[in-house]
């Protein structure tokens, strides 16, 4: 496993980190979680990603509990705040008081003194920024919360909080996690530049394309059973993915993956651990042996030939805007 820096931050990050968006706390069981959590662990992966959002907070009571078994310096816990909690008019956002109580909440679930690593979840335009920044500023201070990060800002509301912190003497930034894949690319024009001028690291979330970019789904063909697709609880997010042009462009990287002697999902991770910007991928798994495919990604590298021909394959496939 190869294990890059968090931005400007000191802390190491595996390169292929273990997500719990509609995996961990829903419909699958506590065993099957905890047989992907711990084979992630053992494999290398040492940053595990969640959400209070997560089947509001079910998400993170299994993976607190499952990593209780393991030394907590030895891995890097991450979490975020923003999404409704609850039905009361102050359960969301990123206001002082929900920060604070949404905080103690997700420690209590995760069972640990501290958060490794805190993120806004999505920008808050009805809270001022520098309340959003102090309350942030203030866990770090009382230690409990070492570093500071977001989820899905602009370059322009990055940059903000960036040169605000500077100004008050705050903590600063160090990650962004945003969606990135082979398909969806909109965070190379400007996100990523301007995280780069500020030392901020990317830890990207749904590299696979929901799966797509393994080659599971094909056109013209029935979804697989038991898929994500197949699932009317979590569909909505990849129906977008499942046209026939875009399905077929993903058939043609096929011989490229195995031109470089990879699965086609390793392929996919490779791509994006190209950016020397990106910290870290997260996936999502549902089955240890899926965890296991993903990370002999680390440290493959793509020759500029490679990387050519994928260009060529997906253009006018890939989203930029």
């Amino acid at each position: 496993m190869e294990y890059r820096k968090l931005g400007r931050a000191g802390v190491r990050v595996s390169t292929i980190s273990l997500g719990s968006w509609l995996t961990y706390g829903g419909s699958m069981g506590k065993e099957s979680a905890k047989s992907c959590i711990e084979r992630a662990y053992d494999l290398g992966i040492n940053l595990f990603d969640t959400s209070d959002a997560y089947y509001r907070g079910g998400a993170e009571t299994v993976l607190g509990e499952v990593l209780q078994s393991y030394r907590r310096s030895s891995y890097v816990l991450a979490t975020k705040v923003f999404f409704p909690t609850d039905d009361g008019p102050n359960d969301k956002g990123l206001s002082r008081k929900h920060i604070f109580e949404s905080c103690h909440a997700s420690l209590k679930r995760l069972q640990t003194d501290y958060i490794d690593l805190y993120q806004c979840h999505r920008y808050d335009p009805e809270t001022p920024l520098d309340e959003t920044l102090v309350a942030l500023d203030d866990l770090v201070r009382q230690g409990k919360v070492l570093y500071v990060g977001v989820s899905e800002w602009t370059a322009q509301q990055i940059e903000d909080a960036t040169l605000m912190a500077q100004e008050l003497g705050l903590s600063q930034i160090v990650s962004n996690q945003p969606q990135y894949s082979m398909l969806q690319r909109r965070i190379e024009a400007e996100v990523l530049p301007t995280s780069e001028q500020y030392g901020i690291g990317q830890i990207v979330f749904s590299p696979l394309a929901q799966g797509v970019l393994t080659g599971k789904y094909h056109a013209g063909q029935p979804l697989p059973e038991g898929s994500r697709a197949s699932d009317p609880k979590s569909n909505q997010f990849i129906t977008q993915l499942l046209q026939d042009n875009v399905l077929q462009a993903v058939e043609k990287l096929h011989p490229i993956a195995e031109s470089q002697e990879m699965s086609l999902g390793q392929l996919a991770l490779a791509w994006i651990l190209r950016q020397p910007g990106v910290s870290s991928a997260i996936v999502g798994a549902t089955r240890p042996d899926q965890l296991e495919d993903n990370v002999k990604a680390s440290g493959r590298n793509l020759d500029d030939g490679t990387l050519a021909v994928i260009d060529e394959v997906l253009d006018g496939i890939a989203q930029y805007k």
